[in-house]
């Protein structure tokens, strides 16, 4: 399957599609625009004289008009929970999805939600780091588990097939850059050793529901004792232990990753349960959730953040599969 979620669109463009959305809401949300980052999305600023808020400018062929309301509810939800995330607001008729035009054929979903104050932590600071993410990782699980999502709910499945499979939904591992051909019959068993195992542990409403999906350090905001959680893009439904492979992303061959994973997991523990049978699987979800970032580096090459993991990003991923067939844990040196 050809990947083409990327979004093509020129800065000025995108720009000129924020003009028009901010236009459609309320007076008191109108203000100077302005392009924070392009990424998968594009991101506007949208400040006030009063006060700031955050515009997303959906990329196109991801995400229908139900999937990006369903997001909504959930954030709504977690918000009424006493769970700091960004909440929609409506514009001058009501609605908190808007389809934004450029000519007739070229159309983006957009979003104006409330501005999360706080700081953005990295890889460089303090492992414990990791021990906040895993907290609030906790108490998001707890909401999903209990959470009667609403008969329209509708988010991606994220899934075996859909991560690593060729038609998955961020392409293919095979086209990841630097790949060496020679790797690949190491990669496709590990694979199959994952689709085994993962078979095996099942769905379960107790290990398997609706996830953020890509909790890292860089969705995280942090605010004296208040933490705030960005980013739900990609929230969907796979197995909660997805979300702790997903906080390492594109980093679990860093010497420090051993330590990253032992404080996410005691602070998930401070507040939540990880099972036996999840401890085991922890592995399995860390293999796959790297070798899911293959495809995506394969989809997203010519993007800033595909180039600045170098050229032996892919032959550290190969080495990772070594560890883990050999029953290690496939984070660090």
């Amino acid at each position: 399957m050809s990947v083409q979620q990327n979004e093509f669109l020129s800065a000025e463009q995108l720009l000129s599609l924020a003009g028009q959305a901010i236009q459609l809401y309320p007076p008191e949300y109108r203000g100077t625009v302005r392009l924070l980052c392009q990424s998968e999305n594009a991101t506007f600023s949208v400040q006030t004289e009063h006060a700031r808020y955050a515009l997303r400018i959906h990329r196109p062929n991801y995400h229908s008009r139900q999937d990006i309301e369903s997001e909504l509810q959930w954030l709504h939800a977690l918000n009424e929970y006493g769970i700091a995330v960004p909440q929609a607001i409506a514009d001058m008729h009501g609605q908190h999805v808007l389809t934004l035009s450029l000519t007739d054929d070229i159309h983006r979903f957009a979003v104006l939600f409330n501005w999360i104050e706080g700081d953005m932590p990295t890889v460089d600071v303090d492992p414990t780091a990791f021990r906040q993410l895993g907290q609030i990782t906790a108490r998001l699980h707890r909401h999903s588990k209990s959470w009667q999502r609403p008969d329209n709910f509708q988010r991606i499945i994220w899934n075996h097939e859909t991560m690593l499979g060729t038609d998955g939904h961020w392409g293919e591992w095979r086209h990841a850059p630097h790949l060496k051909r020679a790797d690949h019959p190491l990669l496709e068993e590990t694979i199959a050793n994952i689709g085994h195992e993962l078979n095996a542990f099942g769905k379960s409403e107790d290990r398997y529901g609706l996830i953020h999906a890509d909790l890292r350090l860089t969705n995280l905001l942090l605010q004296h004792e208040r933490i705030g959680v960005i980013d739900f893009d990609d929230c969907g439904m796979s197995w909660f232990m997805h979300d702790l492979a997903a906080a390492i992303s594109f980093n679990e061959h860093h010497a420090a990753a051993p330590e990253w994973v032992e404080c996410w997991l005691n602070g998930y523990e401070q507040t939540g349960h990880i099972s036996d049978a999840e401890y085991r699987l922890i592995p399995t979800f860390i293999m796959q959730r790297r070798i899911q970032m293959m495809a995506w580096n394969g989809s997203h090459a010519q993007t800033e953040m595909a180039l600045s993991l170098g050229d032996r990003w892919s032959d550290e991923t190969a080495r990772l599969c070594k560890k883990y067939l050999d029953n290690q844990l496939p984070v660090g040196v």
